[in-house]
């Protein structure tokens, strides 16, 4: 009796919470333009999902938080849209840095935010998509429509998920988020670690299938990634890409290009924020020849030392023309982007120190390809170690590549899964 008070407490808090949760964001939307895209999209999610799905139609639907978690169920909806090209697939996202830039997925028939998790958005939400199969990406856990999905006995998995033992699914006051778990009818973690948290909950309908970005990066490899302009800049000088980065990494960075006076080297910067006041300020603070990306069109590029991408969707064809990489993120605490895109060019990375919830980086820092720096002397060290060395740059390189090709198959034992079930 104590235990079902408990839960059921649990519960109205969780709700509580929710509601809460929509006034706060209401308010906060007022002074911050991504909260404001969400409320606004948010909005408009039942009106664009009434007029896209038919109660006739058969649908699939997959949900991600925002851009990362797309970017790993990634290559399984390339493969669900070919299974079931009769379908009509709904793809949801949280955040907006997910929706804005992938509301035209060309998988999907129709693209949302999805509404906040409360009991009437969550029957709402199903009614209208109906779902013959729901996909989850991660760690995204939304206990209300997760029940309203177990109570219709409808078939739903999560993908790609990753466990920690300090996560609420173990806590004693973890209970909604626990049961919520139970609706999926299988789950596929990246790691076993993850399973035998699950198996401590009495979860046991899970396989460690890897992560599905593994098998997204080897896609890379298939493609086209030729671009004239990066073959001009580069010519026969040494590349370092810089991925992704955010003002803690270029700091360091910055220091290290304008003191660098060793062999020749070609520098590309492509920054995490591209809006001009912030690619101003990086221009500014650098003393070697610098070119924009949308400069590009009347220099000889080959005259220039730094290539600022101030623009996006071109970073995972420049890793292919990097000899040495940096990821960023991982300086401030803004969280490591993907470490996998350059890898599988057969690349060295360096990294800053904060990336513990990325299982990958200390794996790949173990096998000797990834290296972590705390500041500009440890960054200097590494980076002039890779770039004398080339013995040790090669080695360092082919150690991620064989770790990627080490971890594929996650979508194929996903699939076969789905076949059989």
């Amino acid at each position: 009796m104590f235990i079902l008070a408990k839960i059921a407490f649990v519960k109205l808090l969780y709700n509580i919470a929710i509601h809460l949760a929509k006034l706060v964001l209401k308010v906060l939307s007022l002074f911050n333009n991504k909260l404001n895209q969400g409320v606004l999209g948010r909005a408009k999610t039942f009106e664009k999902l009434e007029k896209a799905i038919k109660k006739s139609d058969n649908t699939l639907w997959f949900h991600c938080a925002s851009l990362g978690e797309y970017e790993q169920g990634l290559p399984v909806f390339n493969e669900l849209r070919k299974v079931y090209p009769k379908h009509k697939i709904v793809l949801s996202f949280f955040s907006p840095s997910g929706y804005e830039i992938r509301k035209q997925a060309p998988f999907a028939d129709v693209v949302v935010y999805l509404p906040l998790d409360t009991k009437r958005n969550a029957k709402r939400f199903i009614n209208v998509v109906h779902p013959e199969l729901t996909v989850f990406v991660k760690y995204e856990i939304w206990p209300n429509y997760l029940n309203e999905i177990q109570i219709r006995g409808l078939k739903a998995i999560l993908i790609s998920a990753v466990f920690r033992k300090d996560q609420s699914f173990f806590k004693w006051y973890g209970s909604q988020t626990k049961n919520a778990l139970f609706a999926f009818d299988h789950i596929f973690t990246q790691n076993e670690a993850s399973k035998k948290l699950l198996q401590s909950i009495n979860y046991t309908a899970v396989t460690v299938s890897g992560d599905t970005r593994f098998d997204r990066v080897l896609n890379q490899l298939q493609i086209d990634n030729n671009l004239p302009f990066v073959t001009d800049f580069k010519a026969d000088k040494l590349c370092i890409v810089i991925g992704s980065s955010w003002p803690e990494d270029e700091t360091i960075l910055v220091d290290f290009i304008n003191n660098y006076n060793g062999k020749p080297v070609t520098f590309i910067i492509a920054p995490h924020n591209i809006k001009s006041k912030q690619i101003a300020h990086l221009k500014a603070s650098l003393k070697q020849k610098t070119i924009l990306f949308t400069e590009k069109e009347t220099k000889d590029l080959k005259d220039y030392d730094v290539l600022i991408l101030n623009t996006v969707g071109l970073l995972s064809k420049v890793y292919s023309y990097a000899d040495i990489a940096y990821v960023g993120g991982a300086m401030g605490t803004t969280g490591l982007h993907n470490i996998l895109e350059p890898a599988v060019f057969g690349v060295p990375i360096i990294i800053g120190n904060n990336y513990n919830k990325f299982p990958e980086a200390f794996e790949m820092i173990a096998n000797k390809g990834v290296f972590s720096v705390k500041n500009n002397e440890e960054l200097s060290v590494i980076l002039n170690k890779l770039i004398q060395d080339q013995t040790f740059r090669e080695k360092s390189g082919t150690n991620n590549f064989k770790y990627i090709q080490h971890n594929e198959g996650a979508i194929d034992k996903i699939l076969q899964y789905l076949k059989c079930n």
